[in-house]
């Protein structure tokens, strides 16, 4: 593809990705000091030394908020992927399969859907261990309702298609059909919607660390720094804003990059359809 056929806004959302993950791989070299390292005074305002002042305990904010870069996208990214792999292979068993396999796995789908995301996550949270591992696979199970929903619809459009029939005629088994015929053919609104899903793995765990049952301390996260920083608001101290300016960065090029994506494949479908 031409890089001129690529719109501006899905051009600034690259950019800005593209500028996160670098900042996210190479946080070693790029932080100043170490992410919880006391080196100055409480709320000590930006300078040659500290480009982003100090947070509410003298630690510098330029590098906490480069190993948060880390954290956030490390552990949104693990969740969403894993949630991917949950509900996509799930969903598509429950379309190939049918019959009882379809019902328990929609029922169960449907109780976890009926839920509050947010509740729910942090009553399961408060009871088990607090650990990365943990909030990473609570993240993935919450996740994974969602895309089971969209990819147990468009499998089922699939299921009846003529090669996937053919397929089954020939006698091949459930995950060859889910590998070969389905997936193959439904990537398209999958890779949307694992930018969607992304952008809301970013924002769910920014939450859930404001609320403190997110990643713990001293480990850096955005979330976490909002949380940390919100009472120098009172006094006109700007270093919550830092770290939430970061989250609606991040979220707001995840979006423009998948609303490209969007546009992409609808408008290749309609080309197709028109020959």
């Amino acid at each position: 593809m031409n890089l001129r056929q690529i719109p501006l806004s899905a051009c600034i959302g690259l950019a800005g990705i593209t500028i996160f993950v670098f900042t996210a791989a190479l946080a070693p070299l790029l932080a100043p000091y170490q992410p919880d390292a006391v080196v100055g005074s409480v709320w000590q305002a930006p300078d040659q030394s500290f480009l982003l002042g100090l947070d509410n305990l003298g630690r510098d904010m330029l590098s906490r908020m480069v190993y948060g870069a880390r954290t956030t996208l490390v552990v949104a990214l693990t969740a969403t992927v894993a949630a991917f792999v949950m509900g996509v292979v799930l969903s598509f068993l429950a379309a190939v399969c049918g019959g009882v396999v379809d019902f328990v796995a929609s029922r169960i789908n449907d109780v976890l859907m009926s839920l509050p995301t947010l509740i729910l996550a942090l009553v399961i949270l408060a009871v088990l261990p607090q650990s990365t591992l943990v909030l990473i696979s609570v993240m993935a199970v919450l996740g994974a309702s969602r895309v089971f929903r969209l990819g147990r619809a468009i499998a089922m459009d699939v299921t009846v298609m003529e090669y996937t029939e053919a397929a089954r005629l020939r006698g091949e088994g459930p995950f060859w059909i889910v590998f070969r015929e389905i997936l193959p053919n439904t990537l398209a609104p999958l890779l949307a919607e694992f930018g969607l899903r992304f952008s809301f793995a970013v924002l769910f765990l920014s939450t859930l660390s404001f609320l403190g049952l997110g990643i713990q301390p001293p480990v850096a996260d955005w979330g976490g720094m909002v949380k940390d920083n919100k009472d120098g608001i009172i006094f006109g101290i700007s270093a919550a804003l830092i770290p939430g300016g970061a989250i609606a960065i991040l979220t707001i090029c995840v979006n423009l990059v998948t609303d490209w994506g969007l546009n992409l494949t609808s408008s290749l479908k309609g080309g197709r359809g028109d020959v």
